[in-house]
């Protein structure tokens, strides 16, 4: 089960921290993944961290402005966005997958293939 958090409405230029919590899964060895749809658009991966090592994944165009980050005693994994776009707008999941390769061929895996899904949250950058 994954359960998110920290959405809302912020103007551009600002920022907001989700935050992701995870359960069932063994121990570290699993990836936590934050994926965003915007209106109209198909779910892309934005960010993925490996808890048990803390390896990071980011699409190209978002590092510098996002940092994922995670806390294993809590089983729980955060997305800090700083200078937020209005393009930034959508709904934001995040999901968790059993750990079997590197953190960037899981990040872009179908997501089909994710073992859990969060139920989104709206993340809205308008001024």
């Amino acid at each position: 089960q994954v359960v998110e958090s920290g959405g809302g409405l912020v103007q551009p230029g600002g920022s907001l921290r989700l935050s992701c919590t995870a359960s069932g899964f063994t121990e570290d060895k699993y990836v936590i993944g934050w994926f965003r749809q915007a209106p109209g658009k198909e779910r892309e991966a934005v960010s993925c961290i490996t808890m048990s090592d803390g390896s990071t994944y980011y699409e190209d165009s978002l590092q510098g402005r996002f940092t994922i980050s995670e806390d294993n005693a809590k089983n729980s994994a955060f997305l800090q966005m700083n200078s937020l776009k209005t393009e930034d707008t959508g709904v934001y999941y995040c999901a968790a997958v059993t750990d079997w390769s590197t953190v960037e061929a899981m990040c872009v895996m179908p997501t089909d293939d994710w073992d859990a899904w969060g139920q989104g949250t709206r993340v809205t950058v308008s001024s």
